[in-house]
């Protein structure tokens, strides 16, 4: 959690000291931020080892910015990032995040009509003065407006990735106490949604008084709300709200239960209790003023006739039919991937050597790796021209003579261009094990346009992938405009797969496309687009979103063994052959 609040802070310093127009610094924090992120380290524990030369070897971090890492470690604040912080008007920084500003034309508004907070904006654009504003307009201000409300939802409801890690460390310091006897998270957070609106635990405990007082006295907690004995509610620092709820043991399973499943899912459930003449709640499952079941979730769902269905699944997207007809999915598990087809190495935009990378997966007991660095059009990220491919081929090719236990897979993340076609020749791309085509540019197309860029890409012989197929980055961009049953159908024809990126705040597709595709046959690949080693724990989001998509192991083709995975690429069934 040190290595996430540090890199926060110097992305905020990169974010500040752009809006103040310093040209080269902004950069050099953001690379730093991002080496403080790849670690897989605890900085502190680096620092307690080495102290600030030891921080000067981390990739992307000066001498500089080491002594403030240095400063932060000691004391939790940096002297001089606090000076840059005060230097502008709070929430100038937030309109930088809003989709469709950034740095130069948040300081426009701010020059130009005295914008300095969300507030303001929101003001603005009711008022209509930014369409009136030299280099703007009214198509700006209405993208500017969708910035707004996509940026406000984001600021109520907190990524998975940044929420779980939160969930789980708490619960385990809970667990520290002997007289905890039953701890869970529960709520959306239980059913791996992609955002999180606040973290619900649930304890079992002989000493509430005292779970309590540490809960709310937790060195996490920015303020508490209210404090009971049963129930107490704590506005964390990272701004999400996190309830703890004490519990009897024969109402503990009931709670989960009802604490899980989302407000259709019960009200279903609920239903299905009335016709057996049951009543169902938060404090169990009653024959008249009989309790008959509470202890576990188990024996609600059995008492009911129900096979219990895991969390993710109780979004009522038929789970209780198919569990009273006994065909639930038997979903696919993070114990099942093999590997991983979609990461980037220092070559493009990761921070990463090959090998590094390879020798990571190795540890987690893939059998292969599939790299797939950037094509040539994406210059901002560093990306391969034929040239460098061939050197990249070479180090690959070596390493596999090397290595033992894993397999390096030629890759690429190629760009479908505005007009479908791929960035690099057909002679270029039948000469890769794996191909992922993805969407980087032109998001505002019209539908029918960006369907039929779409589909003349999957149309290639040599495409095995679509990446990240809806191009959302959650609580940042919507997805682009595209008829994805359309796409589906294609993907279905030519034996593409589809990708669900696991990165946090992707998690592309999303669950009911999930549950589409594998309803129509359609294979899916679960990768975590990871751009450094730390990344790879990522897939467990990925494994997540795929479940709640009813997906089975028999769905995700990164399951197969090495062998079996090159016999299916082989073979041709992934390229549409």
């Amino acid at each position: 959690m040190k290595n996430q609040e540090i890199a926060a802070l110097l992305y905020e310093i990169a974010d500040i000291l752009e809006l103040k127009g310093v040209e080269w610094k902004p950069r050099a924090y953001r690379k730093a931020a991002q080496g403080i992120e790849s670690l897989s380290e605890d900085i502190a524990d680096i620092y307690k080892k080495g102290g600030v030369n030891a921080l000067n070897e981390i990739s992307g971090v000066g001498e500089a910015i080491a002594r403030h890492v240095e400063e932060y470690l000691h004391s939790g604040r940096v002297k001089r990032w606090e000076e840059i912080k005060k230097s502008i008007p709070r929430g100038l920084a937030d309109l930088m995040e809003v989709m469709g500003l950034g740095a130069k034309r948040a300081m426009i508004l701010y020059k130009k009509l005295k914008i300095k907070s969300v507030a303001d904006l929101e003001r603005a654009l009711k008022q209509h003065k930014i369409a009136k504003l030299s280099g703007f307009g009214a198509k700006s201000e209405e993208n500017i407006a969708k910035g707004l409300e996509i940026f406000k939802r984001g600021k109520e409801r907190m990524l998975l990735g940044d929420t779980l890690p939160l969930a789980e460390e708490i619960v385990e310091r809970l667990k520290k106490f002997k007289e905890v006897h039953k701890i869970a998270y529960a709520g959306s957070l239980r059913r791996m949604k992609e955002t999180i609106g606040d973290i619900d635990i649930l304890v079992t405990t002989s000493k509430p008084k005292a779970v309590m007082n540490f809960f709310t006295s937790m060195q996490k907690v920015e303020r508490v709300l209210a404090k009971g004995i049963t129930k107490s509610t704590v506005l964390l620092r990272q701004g999400i709200q996190a309830d703890l709820r004490v519990l009897a043991d024969n109402e503990y399973g009931a709670a989960l239960q009802y604490f899980t499943g989302n407000k259709e899912h019960n009200i279903k459930l609920r239903e299905v209790a009335i016709k057996k003449g049951f009543k169902l709640s938060e404090y169990g499952l009653f024959k008249g003023s009989r309790k008959v079941a509470g202890r576990t979730e188990e024996e609600i769902y059995k008492k009911l006739g129900i096979r219990m269905m895991p969390p993710e699944l109780r979004e009522d997207t038929g789970e209780i039919e198919a569990a009273k007809a006994g065909k639930l999915p038997k979903l696919v598990e993070l114990k099942d991937i093999r590997g991983d087809l979609h990461v980037h190495s220092n070559y493009s935009d990761g921070s990463d050597e090959i090998k590094k990378l390879a020798e990571a997966a190795a540890k987690l007991g893939y059998e292969y790796l599939a790299l797939t660095d950037h094509s040539k059009t994406r210059a901002i990220a560093r990306g391969l021209d034929e040239k460098r491919l061939q050197q990249q081929w070479k180090e690959i090719d070596a390493l596999n003579k090397k290595l033992r236990g894993i397999r390096i897979l030629k890759g690429t993340e190629v760009d479908i261009l505005a007009d479908g076609s791929l960035d690099y020749s057909d002679k270029i791309l039948q000469k890769f094990d794996i191909v992922v085509a993805s969407i980087h540019s032109g998001f505002k197309t019209a539908q029918r346009q960006m369907t039929e860029r779409v589909i003349k890409a999957l149309e290639n012989k040599y495409v095995t992938i679509f990446g990240h197929p809806t191009g959302r980055l959650l609580n940042r961009r919507p997805a682009y405009e595209i008829d994805i049953e359309a796409v589906f159908d294609v993907a279905a024809e030519k034996k593409k797969v589809l990708e669900v990126d696991a990165f946090p705040d992707r998690l592309d597709l999303k669950y009911t496309h999930i549950k589409s595709a594998v309803e129509k046959g359609i294979k899916i690949s679960i990768d975590t687009d990871a751009h450094s080693i730390n990344h790879f724990a990522f897939m467990k989001y990925g494994v997540a979103q795929a479940r709640r998509g009813w997906a089975e192991k028999r769905d995700v083709i990164n399951t197969l063994s090495l062998k079996e995975l090159l016999g299916y690429l082989e073979k041709g069934q992934a390229k549409g052959l």
